[in-house]
């Protein structure tokens, strides 16, 4: 008996310690809004994160819905405590509007991929004048 309690209590010491050295990621906002905008205008906003964690975060991949948005993860692993960002680019010479999704794969085991979220409105110029 006392050898199963010895077994279980170093199981639950190192399910602890694992836990405590992982790496962890926290967006500023999971969703940004473009609002309206002029067609041809500025299609690149920044979803900032932070590592919370106790373990360098490392983003693996990240890919959109469509062609028509282009997001760019960091090169190299976010220390714990350390600001990152994914860069994304919308093609703004669509008129109508935007709905998009870019997920972010990372080794935080809590959430392993995140669907970020970008929506808004593409006017044509002479819309936005009148």
């Amino acid at each position: 008996m006392k050898k199963i309690m010895i077994i279980l209590f170093i199981g639950f010491l190192g399910t602890t310690l694992y836990a405590q050295d992982k790496a962890q990621i926290e967006f500023k906002t999971e969703v940004i809004d473009y609002g309206e905008i002029a067609k041809g205008s500025d299609g690149i906003r920044k979803f900032e994160f932070t590592n919370t964690g106790k373990a360098p975060l490392v983003i693996s991949k990240v890919y959109s819905s469509c062609g028509c948005t282009i997001p760019k993860k960091p090169e190299g692993p976010i220390a714990p405590g350390d600001l990152g960002v994914i860069e994304v680019k919308y093609d703004t010479k669509r008129v109508g509007h935007i709905r998009k999704t870019v997920s972010v794969k990372s080794n935080d085991p809590d959430r392993p991929t995140i669907a970020l979220k970008i929506k808004g409105t593409v006017l044509d110029k002479s819309v936005l004048e009148n």
